[in-house]
């Protein structure tokens, strides 16, 4: 796994599960609804995420175990 990266959710398919996740870098990641690190498998497009890259399927570089930066709309302070 990688350092943390910053990121903004760009895509997201409920119904599917997948989405993508742009990175402070420009460089997009897919990731599975398995991978929301608050269990709801369920993320806002837009929202501000904290994530790691891993390995996943096929050898593709995928965003895991994102945190959400962003609560209705909002940034969460820290």
């Amino acid at each position: 796994m990688s350092k943390p990266q910053i990121g903004k959710v760009e895509r997201f398919d409920k119904e599917v599960g997948l989405g993508e996740v742009r990175a402070s870098d420009n460089r997009v990641y897919g990731f599975h609804c398995t991978e929301i690190g608050d269990g709801t498998r369920d993320i806002a497009v837009g929202a501000d995420v904290a994530f790691v890259v891993g390995a996943g399927h096929g050898g593709m570089w995928e965003a895991r175990a994102l945190v959400s930066l962003t609560q209705s709309g909002e940034k969460v302070s820290s």
